[in-house]
């Protein structure tokens, strides 16, 4: 039963409010417990999160359900070719009763956006999204309206698929937050989806709200309240800037990039029960934040290197700050 928050959580109560977000979604998402809370991370960060993976691994499950345990109001736009701009922004309709134009809002006027198939549409309604995403508003025919707070959009994606599919710009890439993948279950866990299926007689899972659009506002608050020590800043602009001087990378992280990373482990160390920030909170959020902000040169498409693979790299070669830095800060 979904309970009225305060207006401001401590880290422990928000730390245990996560818990049970990421129990009650994994009701619905079986053994995914490490994807899963790097989503809760960044939606706790204030960020979007590009879910790429195969079909049928669970991500628009996934999504909606964040969107039933956080209690946002949910939207979904499928994403096609002959997707414009106006069919998710909204558009002005005329009012024959009023005699003039009233705003109709789009699926964007929503808690929670679930972006399904992104690649799928032209880079014009992508770059729809690159307003709502940044700022928080979209501006259909000069004038400016809010999205609701919180707003967040989570995107899905197939890696493997190039027909009818155009390749996200780099600008659209880089306001995700996190590109998270899912990976194929273990037999163990594939079992477990078909008995759980099996035992609830019906093709839907019902899940509880755990908290509400104020209570997820409060638990952002609570993660803004958490400490970063200068020499853990600074290690998030060494990876960064590592990326860009890697002699595989064309285009490294901008410093939206170190951003990322810091506002990310921020969030990752209060859903490990802690107040401030160690390296280890980084280095797990690397891969994810990373990534998907690094182009490879062009002449490497042939050979097995990956943007993930610059990232691992880029951990080993970058100095851990010791214990004594980060006291010394």
């Amino acid at each position: 039963m979904t309970t009225t928050p305060p207006a401001e959580l401590s880290l422990p109560e928000t730390t245990a409010l996560a818990h049970r977000v990421l129990d009650e979604v994994e009701r619905a998402v079986v053994g995914k417990r490490e994807s899963l809370t790097l989503v809760l991370a960044a939606v706790l960060a204030g960020g979007h999160v590009l879910l790429e993976d195969y079909p049928g691994l669970g991500k628009t499950l996934a999504a909606r359900s964040f969107a039933s345990t956080l209690g946002l109001d949910f939207s979904r736009a499928q994403f096609t070719p002959d997707l414009l701009p106006a069919d998710l922004t909204g558009s002005f309709v005329y009012d024959q009763g009023k005699g003039e134009f009233a705003f109709r809002p789009g699926p964007l006027f929503a808690g929670l956006l679930l972006a399904d198939e992104i690649n799928r549409t032209p880079p014009k309604t992508q770059s729809a999204l690159l307003e709502a995403m940044q700022e928080r508003q979209v501006t259909v025919e000069g004038q400016t309206f809010r999205l609701p707070a919180p707003f967040h959009v989570l995107a899905t994606a197939n890696p493997v698929e190039y027909e009818g599919t155009y390749p996200l710009p780099e600008a659209q890439l880089d306001r995700f937050l996190l590109r998270v993948s899912f990976g194929y279950p273990t037999p163990a866990q594939e079992w477990d989806v078909l008995a759980r299926r099996v035992e609830r007689q019906q093709e839907e899972v019902a899940l509880s709200p755990v908290t509400d659009a104020a209570g997820l506002l409060a638990m952002q608050r609570a993660v803004e309240r958490v400490d970063v020590e200068a020499s853990v800043g600074q290690y998030c602009v060494a990876l960064a800037t590592a990326t860009r001087e890697h002699p595989q990378v064309l285009v490294g992280a901008s410093p939206r990039g170190s951003l990322g990373l810091m506002l990310t482990a921020r969030a990752w160390a209060v859903l490990d029960g802690r107040d401030f920030v160690v390296p280890e909170d980084v280095k797990a959020v690397a891969g994810t934040v990373l990534a998907h902000r690094i182009t490879l040169r062009p002449e490497l498409w042939m050979s097995n290197v990956s943007a993930s693979d610059v990232v691992a790299t880029v951990l080993g070669d970058v100095a851990t700050p010791s214990a004594r830095e980060r006291l010394s800060s």
